[in-house]
């Protein structure tokens, strides 16, 4: 499923226009990031926990050349599903 077929899932699952589902969705993304940005996390009971977490800088290897390279460290976005979602799917 991509973006546009979510907005119009949600769109008719709650009975809105697409316009208003996609302002919707967009700014739950925005929102996400905004609290990601700041370390934070967002969690929702019985989907999931979106949160951020340190990588630490690592050395690597280029495999086409096998020289060594230096990967910097990142923040990376995590997603932990909550158990309503788990049990959903099996």
């Amino acid at each position: 499923m991509n973006k546009q077929q979510l907005i119009e899932a949600i769109a008719s699952e709650v009975d809105v226009t697409k316009a208003t589902a996609a302002a919707c969705l967009d700014a739950f993304i925005e929102t996400v990031t905004k609290v990601l940005k700041k370390h934070g996390e967002v969690r929702l009971v019985g989907f999931g926990t979106f949160a951020s977490a340190k990588r630490k800088a690592t050395t690597g290897r280029n495999p086409q050349t096998g020289a060594t390279i230096q990967i910097p460290a990142s923040v990376q976005p995590k997603f932990k599903p909550g158990k309503a979602l788990k049990d959903a799917l099996n």
